[in-house]
């Protein structure tokens, strides 16, 4: 059970790892001062969410490691994150459309992990149910602002909802881990929010006359740590620091 919670904790955590170093990265490059704000605010958000995740998993672990080994010093293959997350930044239409199909899944977690019997993992999920919700609003009002904007506007946000969509039938699928938790009270069950899931994905691209894609093909592996080709850009960025000033705290 030990070992299967430590695991479960990665594969939320590392979620929003990988997202916050993404919109970290975009900190100065945004279209407007305002939206480079909102997106540095929804990147500390995520690493803010992280730091409980990690903390409470060196807990379990029980090794010596520190919420900074777990975080910055695993290999590829060890982070449990879903294809999603570590999409690249193609144009901003992609980083709206990521973190639009990201935050609705994240938000129906969040409000069932609530309801979990570990007191920790529920204490993390209320305290971030509200920045989340905050995150969805701001993507989602991306998502009309683009897809019901310009005819070029419209053209890319289409574009990138059809690239990405092979990457959300992921986010409902349970690894054992994620199994044994849900037996125990302790996980949420991914499976049942997949029907509420892609109705309020549909009802926003609906609004904002953006197509629903009718691909059934789907990619996984990333909750097994079989990552994409970018995955590891983005930890030779986010784990530079920590591997050339070992010991370094958050």
């Amino acid at each position: 059970m030990k070992q299967n919670l430590y695991k479960y904790i990665l594969g939320i955590a590392d979620n929003s790892l990988i997202l916050g170093q993404r919109m970290g990265a975009l900190t100065g490059h945004g279209p407007s001062l305002e939206t480079d704000i909102a997106c540095t605010n929804i990147s500390l958000d995520l690493f803010g969410q992280v730091r409980s995740y990690y903390q409470y998993a060196a807990k379990i672990a029980g090794d010596k490691r520190t919420e900074d080994d777990i975080a910055m010093l695993r290999q590829e293959r060890e982070y449990l994150n879903v294809l999603l997350v570590e999409q690249p930044d193609t144009d901003f239409a992609y980083t709206m459309a990521r973190q639009f199909l990201f935050d609705v899944y994240h938000f129906l977690f969040l409000a069932e992990l609530q309801k979990s019997t570990d007191l920790t993992l529920s204490a993390i999920a209320k305290k971030s149910i509200k920045e989340v919700s905050y995150h969805q609003r701001f993507s989602s009002d991306w998502i009309k602002r683009l897809g019901d904007g310009t005819e070029e506007s419209h053209k890319r946000m289409q574009t990138a909802i059809n690239d990405l969509w092979t990457y959300t039938d992921e986010l409902f699928h349970q690894t054992e881990a994620d199994k044994a938790m849900v037996k125990e009270g302790i996980g949420v069950d991914v499976t049942k929010l997949k029907e509420a899931y892609y109705k309020n994905v549909s009802d926003i691209l609906e609004e904002s006359t953006l197509e629903v894609p009718e691909s059934k093909y789907f990619q996984k592996g990333g909750k097994q740590g079989i990552h994409t080709e970018h995955m590891g850009y983005i930890l030779a960025e986010l784990q530079y620091m920590q591997r050339a000033y070992p010991n370094m705290e958050w």
